[in-house]
């Protein structure tokens, strides 16, 4: 993880390349609605995670990128530590530069759509770390499995995109409601539903990932 991120904050190739991608998916949403203002504000919430997980698919793609290049990857495998660190290290790295993203994007999508952040940062930020890791777990393991396809750069979404439908929409609901107000108390049932299906994938990367990496 300290290696990966240590490659970033030298290049910051990927981060700029997430930080203006993402940006650019907000101001398209916002161009495609038009002058709507409540409506962009209605779904502000969800604009906000269609342009992580747009991002997020570089941002995965190109974390074992850098590993199958030079067989990088199996230099790492030949270290005395059990294979599971590696992904360990790897979603951990990715849900930090996702979360990244995410707090230099709430405040472009606050100007651009005229939200309020009703209940708080708090739960804003408790919202974007949940969902980042529910990008970051299964996004990590079916990177892994792609890096050496000769069609990774598509079969990473096709894998990716069904997955998540769940931790999406409670991400997007989560948001929703953390920027309007929550009047019937309903985003401690997103939440849950966030931390049960980070339980689920994490620990299934956590196991499944040595099968995952093995020639």
């Amino acid at each position: 993880m300290r290696k990966d991120l240590l490659i970033e904050w030298r290049t910051r190739a990927r981060l700029n390349a997430l930080v203006f991608f993402a940006m650019a998916t907000l101001l398209l949403f916002s161009f495609a609605l038009g002058p709507d203002t409540r409506l962009l504000e209605r779904n502000a919430g969800g604009y906000l995670w269609l342009a992580i997980l747009f991002a997020s698919v570089l941002s995965l793609g190109e974390s074992f990128r850098v590993e199958a290049e030079n067989a990088c990857l199996d230099g790492v495998r030949l270290a005395p530590s059990d294979a599971r660190a590696i992904f360990l290290s790897k979603a951990l790295g990715n849900t930090a530069l996702l979360v990244a993203l995410g707090v230099l994007l709430i405040p472009v999508m606050v100007a651009l759509f005229g939200v309020k952040i009703v209940l708080g940062l708090g739960d804003l930020g408790l919202t974007l770390v949940l969902g980042c890791l529910a990008l970051s777990a299964p996004g990590t393991v079916y990177s892994a499995i792609a890096s050496n396809a000769r069609a990774r750069d598509v079969l990473l979404p096709l894998l990716l995109f069904p997955l998540i439908v769940p931790s999406l929409l409670a991400a997007a609901k989560a948001t929703t409601l953390v920027l309007q107000g929550d009047p019937m108390h309903q985003l401690g049932s997103w939440f849950g539903l966030l931390s049960g299906f980070n339980l689920i994938y994490w620990g299934l990367g956590f196991l499944l990932f040595p099968k995952v990496i093995e020639d």
